[in-house]
């Protein structure tokens, strides 16, 4: 009997909690207060949430996946911040190669983005060139001839860090958590002699900005890919940060889809805080219906066609 496929499908939502306050208590505390995202329609999903918030909006950018040409665009879904009504989408950012995990922050008086382009074997600076986030300018290659993913970054300590993982056999990239430092956003870029500074399979691929904790150490949110990918993400706290030294403290609480979704409950793998209020997550039901199967068997018929 041919074994049915599995089939992944992400689910983002707005969470109205601070992102230093998330665990799974409070995650629990307003799931019935999330706002959803539109669903992405058949045979595409939305994931890797990152926001800005501009004015009255909330602008939340994601990967837009599409399984029938297995790769992924970057989109921006726009909410009124008052009442996070949703007020349109634009797809932003697409590449003849795959885009996904879309970081975006401001710095300098620019708005940047470091989305994941590990296809085309760099870390890639993005600068917005107007003010309608709709439009986007490849700045330069942060780190080059590597297949980086995931890359979060964040200046810290009078420099900046870059966490990321690399992608490479035998699932590589859910279990090395590698880092970088610079003097400048733009570089130059070195990785630590060190790297990389965790292995493990229950938290080292980023999964989303680092930010400050309540308890002023830098925290990063990593996916727990223990059980599977993007099972559950975990906090990692940095008490010790340098070129030189990483000390690194591993939360033991898991925060999972269960938490905050009935239908979507197989993973949780981003976690980011937008604004003074707001996480943005994303979370996982699988699929095991024989459709993909003909899908896979379309797709590859159309590349045999050219």
């Amino acid at each position: 009997m041919i074994k049915r496929p599995r089939t992944d499908f992400w689910q983002v939502g707005i969470a109205p909690l601070p992102i230093q306050d998330v665990g799974a208590s409070t995650l629990s505390a307003v799931r019935d207060r999330i706002t959803w995202l539109p669903e992405a329609g058949r045979w595409r999903y939305l994931a890797d949430p990152f926001g800005l918030v501009r004015g009255d909006a909330l602008h939340v950018f994601v990967e837009a996946f599409d399984y029938r040409i297995k790769r992924a665009h970057i989109e921006r879904h726009e909410f009124a911040l008052a009442d996070l009504s949703w007020r349109g989408q634009a797809t932003v950012l697409e590449q003849p190669f795959h885009l996904s995990y879309p970081q975006v922050f401001e710095h300098g008086g620019e708005t940047w983005m470091v989305p994941e382009s590990y296809q085309a074997g760099e870390v890639a600076l993005y600068r917005a060139t107007d003010g309608s986030l709709n439009h986007w300018q490849r700045e330069c290659a942060l780190l080059a001839g590597l297949p980086g993913a995931d890359a979060s970054l964040i200046e810290h300590g009078g420099r900046w860090w870059m966490f990321y993982t690399l992608v490479g056999p035998n699932a590589r990239d859910q279990r090395e958590l590698h880092v970088a430092h610079a003097p400048a956003l733009t570089g130059p870029w070195t990785p630590l002699a060190i790297n990389p500074v965790r292995v493990s399979r229950d938290g080292a691929r980023p999964a989303g900005r680092p930010f400050i904790g309540r308890d002023c150490v830098l925290t990063l949110p990593v996916q727990d890919s223990s059980t599977g990918y993007g099972s559950a993400t975990r906090l990692l706290r940095f008490p010790v940060l340098t070129p030189e030294q990483v000390v690194i403290e591993a939360a033991t609480e898991r925060l999972t889809g269960n938490l905050v979704s009935h239908s979507h409950t197989a993973g949780l793998h981003t976690l980011n805080g937008c604004g003074d209020a707001f996480t943005l997550i994303d979370v996982k039901r699988i699929d095991r219906s024989r459709g993909k199967q003909w899908l896979d068997f379309k797709r590859r018929l159309r590349r045999l066609m050219g």
